[in-house]
């Protein structure tokens, strides 16, 4: 009679052997402290460029939210071309900042403008001094956080997309598409990163005590006062001002559509500013977060009572402009700010979109068909300003307390003379940039091809193919 194996008694055996040479295992695989602090160190970083990634992510979306935005305040023979321009936009960026705007913005440099890492170079660089050598990153403006480099770069893409972004409705409707490709390139390749250099790159501003955490000046103020010299260079569309300078309003064509981009664009801002810690820090991002959305509600509150009271009517264009208002102003003082100081920010900028609108409409006589400059210029420099008052950083590697926070003037003034900085470089690049687009390869679309909309002429394409168009 054959006797079978019976597999029970090779797992005995087997758990005998392990209970006898288990304890040897142990004591020869048993990890030093040194090493347990490495395993969670680089746990740490992999969770730290998750959340980072992932509020890029979410950056990266709000381009949908201003092509939406942008189309639903625009008229409908446009549309095509507004989702075009924006499509462009992240597009060149992705090439351009990456070949030589992180560069410029982020390596060691000089305090204006970087001079090295071009397509993502990284090395290191031997400084000599009295103390002895020291062995830094030539990405060493951006090494205070944990990510890595290619980690960083993309966050920073989106922000530069987003900032090229800006331009795209106040210049809606009349612009040559080759003349805004150009302008696309030049922004986020030039102008977007030297100014973004000196406040982010550990540049002269920075030096000085001037803070911007997530950019309103940095990203939304760039992007506004471009949009403000893009808009005077190209002149208004056709129709907007009568003979004896009245103002005619152009509709735009789907609020239900711009409504849906600002909610976008409000969800995409919750990666925008808590991402800014590029760094998995739980009470921070909840409170970045806390107090975003309070400015951004109390946006929407400050334009559309305001409206109201100067309209007669509960203006939803406004309201939607006051939201982003609120967005734009809290953008630099998020982490500094209670959520009390953050309310008052995003009131007095829903305020103050409704004003600016008007001024640009009324006084200035400046065609912007969105509302950009007043939202992401106008509100920009009072967000920026803001820290000087509502501060509650207390300095040490954050700004000072802000004049209402017993903090004085010192901080305030800072804020000033960067706002004061960035409009001036903006406004004087990009009036050079547009005249020399304006002169060669020309900027605005011909009078037959205006009336006619930009979707046909420039694309061949109807955004409603067999709908019936009523100007």
């Amino acid at each position: 009679m054959i006797k079978r194996f019976h597999p029970s008694l090779f797992f005995h055996a087997a758990t005998i052997l392990s209970l006898l040479f288990l304890p040897q295992a142990l004591d020869a695989a048993e990890p030093t402290l040194a090493e347990l602090q490495q395993a969670v160190d680089a746990k740490n970083v992999d969770l730290d460029t998750l959340w980072t990634m992932l509020a890029a992510f979410l950056v990266f979306f709000m381009q949908a939210g201003f092509a939406l935005v942008e189309s639903g305040f625009t008229r409908a023979k446009n549309a095509v071309n507004i989702c075009m321009k924006n499509l462009l936009d992240f597009s060149f960026a992705s090439i351009l900042f990456w070949a030589v705007g992180f560069g410029l913005m982020f390596s060691v440099g000089n305090p204006f403008t970087g001079d090295s890492g071009f397509f993502l170079h990284q090395f290191d660089i031997t400084l000599s001094g009295a103390d002895g050598s020291e062995v830094i990153s030539n990405f060493e403006p951006i090494k205070w956080t944990p990510v890595p480099i290619e980690a960083a770069f993309f966050f920073q893409l989106v922000f530069a997309g987003t900032t090229a972004t800006i331009v795209s409705g106040a210049m809606a409707e009349r612009t040559k598409l080759i003349g805004y490709m150009a302008y696309s390139v030049v922004l986020t390749a030039l102008i977007y990163p030297i100014s973004g250099h000196w406040i982010w790159g550990g540049g002269w501003l920075a030096e000085l005590g001037f803070w911007d955490f997530a950019g309103s000046t940095v990203v939304h103020s760039v992007g506004g006062w471009a949009a403000l010299v893009g808009t005077i260079v190209l002149g208004p569309r056709i129709g907007k001002f009568g003979p004896s300078g009245s103002v005619r309003a152009i509709p735009g064509h789907n609020i239900p559509l711009a409504t849906l981009g600002v909610f976008i664009l409000w969800l995409g801002w919750f990666g925008f500013n808590p991402g800014s810690t590029m760094a998995l820090v739980g009470t921070d991002i909840a409170h970045i977060a806390c107090t975003t959305n309070a400015a951004a509600a109390a946006g929407v509150v400050g334009a559309l009572f305001l409206s109201r009271w100067c309209f007669g009517k509960w203006d939803a264009g406004m309201a939607l402009n006051g939201a982003l208002a609120g967005l734009v102003a809290i953008t630099c003082p998020c982490a500094w700010v209670s959520i009390i100081s953050s309310l008052i920010i995003g009131l007095v900028a829903g305020l103050l979109v409704v004003l600016s609108v008007v001024f640009f409409d009324h006084v200035a006589k400046v065609d912007d068909p969105v509302g950009a400059i007043s939202v992401h210029g106008v509100c920009g420099a009072w967000g920026t300003l803001s820290l000087g008052l509502f501060s509650e950083g207390g300095g040490d590697g954050a700004p000072l307390n802000g004049l209402f926070f017993k903090g004085g003037w010192e901080q305030l003034g800072w804020q000033f003379l960067g706002i004061v900085a960035v409009f001036g470089w903006t406004i004087v690049t990009a009036t050079v940039m547009f005249l020399a687009i304006k002169y060669t390869i020309g900027l605005r679309v011909s009078e037959d091809e205006e009336i006619d909309g930009l979707d046909a002429g420039e694309h061949g394409y109807a955004a409603y193919h067999n709908f019936q168009i009523v100007e």
